[in-house]
């Protein structure tokens, strides 16, 4: 997020509830007609997050963003089901059958695009095509031995949780969001994503006590959609490398770079991100 984000991008839009069989309810938007574009956003955000991209897209598709479960406005779906990586990626399935709107072209950013990718490789026939934007999780290299996580990012994501569980939210936030932006991030970041963050704060620690799972090259040989990869410019080195890994291991993978974009780019950079997307997903459109 930067100071030149319009402040209306994340305004509150109309909201749906899907109850399914499973008996969780999903929160979501739905706007405009045609093939369906299904979004799944990553942390500390909701289907809020994608309102620039449901505000011009929308002319030409079916624009569906969800709020997977424990985020905003559904906490109440912790009774239901457990959070993990897993479930919402279970989820997103029963969500896509129980609507009747497969197969989805599927935008995943952050966090959301380890689930979307995720949810493209084990129930293929509900997806289309595949968009990753500044895919969140590690990256297992061939030869490489698992790295655990570098003791200064735990040492990080240890103080941003005991922050936000201690009620100091906003000091926790600032530290989470910067480390995977650019410093001074939070703080110039628009009410409107202050407050959705906020409105999903609790989720962080969850989050952490759940580790997404390494990309492998033999997981990405499984992907058979068309699939483009789009990283910040200025994103953190980590999704870079996620971006041009994934882009080398999928067949037939495209990747597209946002100029002077960080990791929010679909929202600071919503045009460029929203012709990016609209010109890939044009090409198989029927």
């Amino acid at each position: 997020m930067n100071a030149r984000t319009d402040h209306h991008v994340l305004a509150k839009p109309d909201v749906y509830f899907a109850t399914l069989p499973s008996g969780v309810r999903i929160p979501y938007v739905l706007r405009g007609e045609g093939e369906p574009l299904l979004f799944v956003h990553g942390s500390l955000c909701d289907y809020r997050y994608w309102n620039a991209q449901a505000a011009a897209l929308s002319q030409r598709f079916q624009c569906v963003s969800v709020s997977l479960s424990h985020y905003w406005p559904g906490a109440d779906t912790d009774l239901l089901a457990p959070f993990s990586w897993w479930s919402h990626v279970a989820e997103l399935a029963e969500f896509v059958t129980a609507l009747n709107i497969g197969p989805v072209h599927l935008v995943g950013h952050s966090r959301g695009g380890c689930i979307a990718f995720q949810l493209a490789r084990e129930y293929p026939h509900l997806v289309k095509t595949l968009m990753l934007a500044d895919p969140g999780g590690p990256l297992q290299l061939d030869g490489v031995p698992d790295v655990p996580s570098a003791p200064a990012v735990e040492a990080l994501r240890a103080r941003a949780a005991a922050l936000i569980e201690a009620g100091d939210v906003d000091a926790g936030l600032e530290l989470f969001v910067d480390s995977v932006s650019m410093p001074g991030i939070w703080r110039k970041s628009p009410a409107g994503f202050r407050a959705m963050a906020i409105d999903n704060a609790a989720t962080l620690p969850k989050q952490f006590r759940d580790p997404l799972p390494a990309y492998t090259r033999a997981d990405a040989a499984g992907i058979a959609c068309p699939t483009l990869l789009v990283a910040g410019e200025k994103s953190p080195r980590v999704y870079r490398a996620n971006a041009d890994a994934l882009a080398q291991w999928i067949v037939g993978a495209q990747q597209k770079t946002i100029a002077g974009a960080s990791h929010g780019m679909n929202v600071t950079h919503a045009a460029e991100f929203n012709r990016v997307l609209a010109a890939f997903v044009g090409t198989t459109a029927a």
